[in-house]
């Protein structure tokens, strides 16, 4: 098969590798439908992360069941499913109690940017439609998968309320979702902080009510200003820098929680200071597998449309023009199609 593998910051390719097949009893292979770049991938491809050796690259993912393991019963060859970046066997403690994304035998997804990939933990990791969707829903159904899970989890963990007042501090994919999630949630006023026109025309579609474009501690201070100087009850940091960081804790009002879902990266949070502010602060790889016969749902009923973050769409031999797109700053989001 062929599929993307990363060599150096800035250098990804589309290359030939060996086909996947079942190495455990758990496993299930499947044809990818569509898969796409996150913007977590842009993180090694900016150098920020150490790469090591070549390796593939993707954790986003729905496709076609094409074999599964002896263990697995709860899909079958044939199936469109959907699965998270974060596999779980659905029975562990911690899979129990909310925290599929901490699965005691938890891999994380690593090789989807291919066209055909192996699903450890298959049986509690991947959730079969009913039938096979219209190619329509195929976006927003891998949205789920990960940026739409995760913004869900950021209004979560951030613990929207109907009629709150929720703040999203990021403009990417995960952050455009975080407004759907805070929408579904109920939120009475959603204000996203954007400096892109494109992405502020997006957010205002998926129900944001607000635009702050300034950033630091102007776009604190425009926070305040919009909550009567005290700041939102919920704050969903969706980028995972020092600057995001420190922008979405001090944007939350005392008693007011903070979703954090962007993976960080040279963040350090003060605990004198968070022990004095009364914020709440929750965050973590989002639990992708407890929402997604519930996302499913959404899409598949076209209550929601998260697939609308993908605004370039390629095949998948030119991965490299997708990281280059997003790195530039050129797309959101970019889909590909095997």
């Amino acid at each position: 098969m062929r599929g993307a593998v990363i060599h150096a910051p800035g250098d990804v390719r589309f290359e030939t590798l060996d086909d996947p097949g079942i190495l455990h009893p758990t496993d299930a292979v499947i044809r990818t439908a569509v898969t796409c770049v996150c913007g977590s991938d842009l993180w090694p491809y900016r150098g920020a992360e150490p790469i090591g050796d070549p390796h593939p690259m993707g954790h986003e993912y729905v496709g076609f069941v094409e074999e599964v393991g002896s263990a697995v019963t709860s899909v079958k060859p044939g199936q469109f499913v959907v699965g998270s970046f974060a596999t779980s066997d659905n029975t562990c403690a911690n899979c129990l109690n909310g925290f599929p994304s901490n699965c005691l035998h938890r891999e994380f997804m690593s090789t989807c940017q291919a066209e055909y990939v192996r699903i450890p933990n298959a049986q509690g990791t991947l959730v079969a439609t009913g039938e096979v969707p219209d190619e329509s829903l195929w976006p927003g159904l891998l949205a789920v998968s990960d940026v739409m899970g995760t913004g869900w989890w950021a209004a979560d963990a951030a613990e929207v309320t109907p009629g709150s007042t929720a703040v999203v501090v990021g403009d990417g994919a995960v952050g455009l979702c975080a407004v759907i999630a805070a929408k579904e949630l109920g939120a009475g006023r959603i204000i996203a902080m954007s400096r892109h026109e494109s992405r502020q025309k997006l957010a205002v579609e998926f129900g944001a009510t607000d635009i702050v474009a300034e950033r630091g501690e102007e776009g604190v201070e425009r926070i305040r200003e919009l909550t009567g100087g005290i700041g939102a009850d919920s704050v969903l940091e969706c980028v995972g820098t020092a600057e995001s960081m420190s922008q979405a804790l001090h944007s939350a009002r005392p008693g007011g929680n903070v979703g954090f879902v962007g993976v960080p990266h040279g963040v350090a949070v003060d605990g004198q200071e968070l022990f004095f502010s009364h914020v709440g602060l929750r965050g973590g790889p989002a639990p992708v597998r407890r929402y997604l016969p519930d996302l499913i749902d959404r899409v598949l009923d076209r209550r929601i449309d998260p697939g609308k973050v993908f605004d370039l769409t390629l095949p998948l031999e030119q991965v490299a023009e997708g990281y280059r797109a997003m790195d530039e700053r050129r797309a959101v989001k970019t889909l590909l199609t095997p």
